[in-house]
């Protein structure tokens, strides 16, 4: 914690990175979405032991994302205007109390009531965890946003391995351990919020100068809503395809090549495991050749693998799941960054607008896809969703960013 705040009390200037905070902020954000991940690593479990339906199911994934969802953009909002430095460890202590419903949970009401208070916990904390992001990346703000997101990945690549080896032995009781996650992020958000209020009380005296440079062009009003707007299908094509991996892929493995659950959810692992190692160098690629070259390298790799995979032998399976997931990812934090510097005045804003959009479409893609698949099967909905990315194409229309070694705007 010492290493936390030791960088509180320096020059007049804060210009280079706070890596102990850059690091910290990450962490948090692997323990937020690890306890995120605990909900669908235990829908067998609730089948099993409450007698849930699908639809039930797929009810709490739409309550836990949409919540967020609509949430973020408005803590955004409000803490652009106010920032609020202990809403970090008020956000982790909501998600504490939703895994402790969860665990204890004996009815349906209050499964969802939990999923509830993890929702609040989730859309609190990733605006204000990007601004301290944000804050402490100094120049090196494509490497911070990617410290930051791959924690989130990370998180989310866990549920899986939550599901094989801690919920199914224990059963839904055994979420509780998850407490101690909770806790532990409390702990540390607690220390990272002191840093935060510290930085804002050293701006306010003006011993600390934050200018926010843009690494954009001078854009119109209308250009900035034209780029976001094509941002925004970007992140809807990619949480879409992300969600039908994630979720539905499965069952394609298991149909066309007859394998047990166990199995598949390696693949899916996989899958998410190369996403988060996606979601890392894609920050630091970005602030050497630009933000948008590394948006179109992410969109236009993943095109022809995406259509291939359908059709692709097993054997070949591993290899497409690896390339995609790297390259499909490589964009996550990218585009957050990439929307902050087109409206540089609203950090937290843009943060919740573009994470709590890929929750939205995620919880949307969830139920479109599962529709879909009761509609016409599973092996046609993997064609389908296979033609999304090629939406990605509108990223071609976005504003190109400075070139490195080109002076800021």
């Amino acid at each position: 914690m010492n290493a936390i705040m030791s960088r509180t009390a320096a020059s007049p200037l804060a210009a280079g990175p706070v890596y102990p905070i850059m690091f910290a902020i990450g962490a948090c954000h692997l323990l937020n979405d690890t306890l995120q991940s605990v909900i669908p690593a235990l829908f067998p479990i609730l089948e099993l032991e409450l007698g849930l339906t699908f639809t039930q199911l797929g009810l709490i994934t739409f309550v836990l994302n949409m919540l967020a969802s609509v949430l973020q953009p408005v803590v955004g909002l409000i803490s652009d205007r106010k920032p609020m430095p202990f809403a970090l460890p008020l956000g982790m202590t909501s998600s504490f109390i939703g895994i402790a419903g969860v665990a204890f949970a004996p009815e349906y009401w209050m499964i969802l009531l939990s999923v509830v208070f993890l929702g609040f916990g989730s859309a609190v904390f990733h605006p204000e965890g990007s601004r301290v992001s944000f804050m402490a990346a100094g120049p090196k703000r494509g490497l911070s946003q990617s410290i930051y997101q791959v924690g989130g990945n990370s998180g989310q690549a866990l549920a899986p391995l939550i599901g094989a080896f801690i919920l199914v032995p224990l059963g839904q009781e055994g979420a509780a351990l998850f407490l101690f996650v909770a806790a532990a992020g409390v702990l540390i958000l607690t220390a990272i919020s002191k840093w935060y209020k510290n930085e804002l009380a050293q701006e306010k005296l003006g011993k600390r100068k934050r200018t926010v440079l843009s690494s954009m062009p001078d854009l119109t009003k209308k250009q900035v809503g034209i780029a976001l707007t094509l941002l925004l299908v970007i992140i809807f094509a990619r949480s879409f395809y992300v969600t039908n991996i994630t979720s539905f892929y499965i069952f394609h493995l298991m149909d066309n090549y007859g394998l047990s659950i166990q199995h598949g959810q390696l693949y899916v692992f996989l899958f998410l495991a190369v996403g988060a190692a996606g979601t890392f160098f894609g920050g630091p690629l970005a602030d050497r050749i630009g933000r948008k070259n590394v948006i179109l390298l992410s969109l236009l790799v993943p095109i022809p693998l995406c259509l291939f995979l359908p059709y692709t032998p097993l054997a070949a399976v591993p290899v497409l799941l690896t390339a995609i997931g790297f390259f499909i990812m490589l964009s996550f934090s990218v585009t957050v960054v990439y929307a902050q510097e087109l409206v540089p005045s609203k950090i937290g804003t843009m943060a919740g607008l573009t994470v709590g959009l890929a929750f939205g479409m995620g919880a949307i893609g969830a139920v479109v896809i599962g529709m879909l698949m009761d509609r016409i099967g599973v092996y046609p909905t993997m064609i389908v969703i296979s033609v999304l990315p090629i939406l990605g194409l509108v990223g071609l229309g976005l504003p190109r960013d400075r070139q490195p070694g080109q002076p800021a705007q």
